[in-house]
C-alpha cells in the first residue's frame, strides 16, 4: 500500500512539473504580441504617467494663491499696569491678513499654457509609442526569420547526420575512404557552428521581445510567422502618404503645439510686466491711540527696473525657433516617407521575382533525392556539398527577402502612422 502511494505521489509531481513547463512555453502571433505590448509594456505605462502629470499641472495652475496671516508686535510688558491683583491689562499684539491678487489674467494665461503642455505630453507619448511599435515589429520579423532559418539548418543537419552514420558503418567495413567521412563530418560541424550562432542571436531577440511584452524571463517563446498582407507599390501614392502623415504623425502635431506653446508663453511673459496687487486687513490691539484698531492696506511692486524684458525677448526667439523646427520636421518626415517607399518597392519586386520562379518547393524535393543519390554513389562528394550549400543559400535568400518585405512595409506604415490598405 505504501509503495502504491509513493508511486501515485511521484506521478502527481511529474504531471505538475509537466504542466508548469507547458505553461512556460508561449506561442504568439504578431497581432497577439502587439495586443499584449499595448497592455503590459512597462515603458509605455511609465510614459503614459506624463499625461497624468500634465493634468495635475493644469489643476495646480487654476489654484488661487493662499492668503498670508501674520501675528506681530506682541508685548507682554506694560508700564501702566496698576498695582493690585484686581486688574491685569491684556498684552499688546497685531494681526495682519494678506491676499495676493494676480493681475492681467496671469492665472488664465498660465492655465492655457499648461493645457498646451498636456497636449504636448500626449503627442510625445504617441511618438514614444510609435518608436516602440516599430522596434517591436522589426524584432518580431527578425525573430521569425531566425526561427525559419534555424529550421532549414536543422533539416540539413539531420540529412548529413544520417549520412555520417551510414558512412561510419561503411568506413569501418572498408567500403568508403575515411577522407569522405571526415569531409561529411566537417560539413556537419560547420552547420552546427552556424546553428549555434543563429540560436544565440534568436535568444537575444527573445530577450528583447520578453522585455517589450513584459513576459517572465524563464518562459520559452515561439513566434508564429503569419505574414502580414502587403500592397503593390504602384497602388500607393506618395502624395496620399504625405497627407496621411500630415494628419496622423505625432511629430507634425507636436511641431504645431510647440508653436502654440511659444505664443502662449509670450502672452504670459508679457502679462508678467503688470505688477500683482497684495490686499491686506490688519488688527492692532493696544498698539496706538486706539485700543482696538482695524485697517486695510494695498501694496504692489513698482515696475521701475524690471519689466520682464529678458523673458519676453526669449519667448519671441522661441516662437521663431519653433517655426524653424516645424519646417525641418516636415522636410525630415517627407524624406523619410520617400526613402521607406523606395525601400518597400525594391523589396516587394525582389521578393515577387523570387516567388515567380517556383523553385523553393523543388529544392525541398531535391534535398532528399540528392542525399539518396549521394548514398548510392550516383553523385560525388563535391556535387552533394555544392547542392547543400546552394539549398541553404537559396532558402536563406527567400527568408531574408520576405523579412525585408515585411519590415519595409511596416516602416512605411509607421512613417505615416496609418495602416496602408
Amino acid at each position: 500500500m505504501r509503495i502504491i502511494k509513493t508511486i501515485l505521489i511521484c506521478i502527481m509531481i511529474i504531471l505538475c512539473k509537466h504542466n508548469i513547463l507547458a505553461q512556460d512555453i508561449i506561442t504568439i502571433t504578431i497581432e497577439q504580441a502587439e495586443e499584449q505590448f499595448f497592455k503590459k509594456n512597462l515603458q509605455l505605462l511609465a510614459e503614459r504617467c506624463n499625461i497624468s502629470i500634465a493634468d495635475a499641472a493644469i489643476v495646480q495652475a487654476k489654484v488661487l494663491n493662499n492668503p498670508t496671516i501674520g501675528v506681530g508686535d506682541i508685548n507682554f510688558w506694560n508700564s501702566n499696569v496698576r498695582t493690585g491683583a484686581e486688574y491685569f491689562p491684556p498684552p499688546q499684539f497685531s494681526v495682519e491678513l494678506e491676499q495676493m491678487i494676480r493681475t492681467a489674467g496671469k492665472r488664465r494665461k498660465l492655465v492655457d499654457l499648461e493645457k498646451v503642455s498636456k497636449e504636448i505630453a500626449v503627442q510625445e507619448f504617441e511618438i514614444f509609442l510609435l518608436g516602440l511599435k516599430t522596434e517591436l515589429r522589426i524584432i518580431l520579423y527578425e525573430a521569425a526569420y531566425l526561427q525559419s532559418y534555424s529550421n532549414i539548418i536543422k533539416i540539413q543537419q539531420d540529412a548529413i547526420d544520417d549520412l555520417v552514420k551510414v558512412y561510419k558503418t561503411q568506413t569501418s567495413a572498408g567500403n568508403i575512404a575515411k577522407s569522405e567521412l571526415i569531409r561529411l563530418q566537417s560539413s556537419l560541424i560547420e552547420l552546427e557552428t552556424e546553428a549555434n550562432e543563429v540560436q544565440a542571436e534568436l535568444f537575444r531577440h527573445y530577450k528583447e521581445l520578453k522585455m517589450l511584452l513584459n513576459i517572465k524571463p524563464e518562459a520559452e517563446l515561439s513566434i508564429l510567422s503569419n505574414y502580414m498582407p502587403t500592397k503593390k507599390p504602384e497602388e500607393i501614392s506618395l502624395t496620399d502618404l504625405f497627407e496621411l502623415a500630415k494628419a496622423s504623425r505625432p511629430e507634425f502635431l507636436l511641431s504645431d503645439l510647440n508653436i502654440r506653446y511659444s505664443e502662449k508663453l509670450l502672452r504670459y511673459e508679457k502679462s508678467q510686466r503688470s505688477p500683482d496687487i497684495a490686499l491686506s486687513v490688519n488688527y492692532d490691539r493696544y498698539g496706538g491711540v486706539w485700543n482696538n484698531f482695524f485697517g486695510i492696506g494695498i501694496s504692489l511692486d513698482l515696475p521701475v527696473f524690471n519689466h520682464n524684458q529678458g523673458n519676453i525677448k526669449m519667448a519671441k526667439h522661441q516662437i521663431e525657433q519653433s517655426n524653424y523646427d516645424a519646417e525641418h520636421q516636415k522636410n525630415t518626415i517627407q524624406h523619410e516617407i520617400v526613402e521607406n517607399y523606395n525601400n518597400y518597392k525594391l523589396h516587394y519586386n525582389f521578393y515577387n521575382k523570387l516567388m515567380d520562379n517556383d523553385f523553393s518547393d523543388d529544392l525541398d524535393n531535391m534535398l532528399e533525392a540528392h542525399s539518396r543519390n549521394f548514398l548510392n554513389r550516383n553523385i560525388n562528394m563535391l556535387e552533394y556539398i555544392d547542392f547543400m550549400y546552394a539549398y541553404k543559400t537559396t532558402k536563406q535568400a527567400i527568408l531574408i527577402a520576405r523579412r525585408n518585405l515585411d519590415t519595409s512595409f511596416a516602416e512605411l506604415q509607421f512613417s505615416v502612422n496609418n495602416e496602408i490598405k
